[in-house]
């Protein structure tokens, strides 16, 4: 009987692993079995009623356009094995293209160029040529002394860091945190003050090629739609092409072990499982020695709920379901993390985002007149704002279903249970509509003109389809405080047969939050259970060695 492969998660990590297994393994796609919750995971993008269906999910009285619940940001530079990956992969709008040639031509064409950064109500946007612009970094010589005492630090000595959030490294110059540096990090990559310390020292070695060019973005690189349509269903069509099979909602509740003497070689024998539609049938799988089981142990979508125009959001207080069964497994066996330091603390984790849907242009014009850019180079947050707003235009038709006259963008809320500046509630108990108030009301504090947004809110209100708010309980989960150990490794020591492929697996020297981690986590976990040399992993760039890059950043940091 031929060897078999159990995927638990659909998301872009173990859709990674499947193409990994039939380029690199040989596999063949019958081999391969994927079973997934929902189909979108955190690379999302769809109509609203797209969702309704699927697990947590209920249906709203105002179903109509658009739901991004996040977008994720993609780097030429340093998403190497993404890029390599997708070069076998074919564009369903373009099939005599690769997903690689489509992205990066449509990135090239529309280059992002951020003039409208960072905005406040004194100063407006903050690209004036005072010392308020935000291509100053604005650090003082203690800023700058604990980043590069940070950033230089050893991955050898990384469990220094072990627990130590950002603002405890940052305690003897809180300055650090009103700079404008601090504004666009955090709200470009979702860290928050009590994040980890040793995330950001990560952060700050991989993408120190960005560092000089964080004010503009000029690094982002954007797909042509949403993600889900650029990169996740390309990945199903190649593995549905291939002979995969992808069974939806089902939740895997409990792995099975092989009771071995001294409880230190992991071998699943099985899975239980549960149908979450229809009458939730339960069952069992069983898993030979020689199968492998690719566990998603964590998920940033997991557990999130959402509303509409007129309906508020109900708060949704499951555990990760991800997370649940890798906290399952590590009841089993010692060394495979600690779940509950990334799903227990929503303090740490959580925030909110919004899309909404219009059936004209007019909000759209207005907040490019007012930002002074075209969609597509947007990433504009207002850092005054209680609950540290931003919203991103993306190039539009975003949605393949998108009509022309129809705009579509989102935003975000870092901090969703502190009341708004214009609507006196906490973001998180807010409708649609009320969230689109918040938002007017930050535009029209940065309108210089005598005809100012604020004067048009009916005509805006009238000409919005919906604004769904959803609140994300763990988006930024594997940026929570942690220590060395409280990740499992991508193939756990003693592991015959049970890899993890997430954003809470742990691999040197990459960082979460980017496809780049899940796909070189998936291409980890093949190769090592393949008997391919580690060798052979797609090369990394080292830009933190790179003398031109590193003297750049030395100068942005003066500047």
């Amino acid at each position: 009987m031929a060897q078999h492969a159990y995927m638990i998660g659909t998301g872009i990590g173990n859709l990674a692993a499947g193409i990994y297994l039939i380029r690199d393994g040989g596999w063949h796609g019958d081999q391969i079995t994927m079973y997934g919750l929902e189909t979108h995971g955190a690379n999302d993008g769809d109509t609203v009623t797209g969702y309704e269906n699927e697990y947590g999910n209920q249906a709203l009285k105002n179903s109509q356009g658009y739901l991004a619940k996040g977008g994720r940001m993609l780097n030429e530079e340093t998403y190497e094995n993404l890029w390599d990956l997708m070069r076998s992969v074919p564009s369903l709008d373009h099939p005599d293209q690769s997903v690689t040639d489509e992205i990066l031509a449509f990135d090239h064409a529309h280059p992002t160029h951020d003039v409208a950064r960072l905005m406040d109500k004194v100063n407006g946007i903050r690209n004036k040529g005072d010392e308020n612009d935000y291509r100053h970094m604005q650090f003082d010589n203690r800023d700058r002394y604990l980043l590069t005492k940070l950033m230089l630090m050893p991955e050898s000595k990384e469990e220094r860091l072990n627990d130590i959030g950002i603002d405890e490294w940052f305690a003897s110059s809180p300055h650090f945190f009103t700079t404008n540096f601090w504004y666009m990090w955090q709200t470009t990559f979702a860290f928050k003050r009590q994040s980890s310390a040793m995330e950001l020292r990560r952060y700050m070695n991989r993408m120190i090629l960005e560092f000089s060019r964080i004010n503009t973005l000029e690094g982002v690189t954007r797909t042509p739609y949403n993600q889900y349509e650029s990169l996740i269903l390309p990945m199903r069509k190649f593995l549905e092409d291939h002979g995969v099979t992808f069974i939806n909602n089902r939740k895997v509740t409990a792995l099975t072990f092989k009771d071995t003497p001294m409880r230190d070689d992991i071998i699943v024998t099985g899975f239980d499982y549960e149908e979450v539609d229809g009458d939730h049938q339960a069952g069992h799988v069983d898993v030979n020695d020689d199968d492998f089981v690719f566990d998603t142990n964590g998920s940033i979508t997991d557990s999130s709920s959402f509303g509409d125009m007129d309906t508020p959001l109900k708060e949704n207080h499951e555990y990760a379901p991800s997370a649940a069964l890798w906290k399952q497994a590590s009841e089993h066996f010692y060394d495979l993390g600690h779940p509950d330091k990334f799903f227990n603390d929503r303090e740490q984790s959580e925030w909110m985002s919004f899309t909404v849907t219009n059936n004209d242009h007019k909000l759209l014009n207005e907040i490019t007149r007012i930002t002074q850019q075209q969609p597509g180079n947007a990433l504009n947050t207002w850092i005054d704002s209680t609950g540290l707003m931003s919203i991103v235009v993306h190039h539009q038709p975003h949605f393949h279903a998108q009509k022309e006259n129809e705009t579509v963008f989102w935003g975000y809320i870092m901090y969703p249970r502190r009341h708004g500046d214009y609507v006196n509630k906490p973001f998180i108990e807010m409708t649609g509509r009320e969230i689109l108030t918040e938002l007017i009301g930050h535009l029209n504090e940065v309108d210089d003109s005598r005809d100012k947004i604020g004067d048009h809110i009916d005509d805006i209100m009238a000409s919005t389809v919906n604004v769904i708010p959803v609140y994300m309980p763990y988006a930024s989960a594997l940026f929570n405080r942690r220590a060395v150990g409280d990740r499992p490794l991508v193939v756990p020591k003693h592991s015959h047969n049970l890899a993890f492929i997430s954003q809470f697996a742990e691999m040197p020297f990459d960082m979460v939050f980017t496809e780049q981690y899940s796909f070189r986590c998936a291409q980890r976990a093949v190769y090592t259970f393949l008997g391919i040399p580690l060798s052979k992993l797609t090369p990394l760039h080292h830009y933190e060695k790179d003398p031109k890059v590193m003297a750049r950043a030395t100068k942005t940091m003066f500047r």
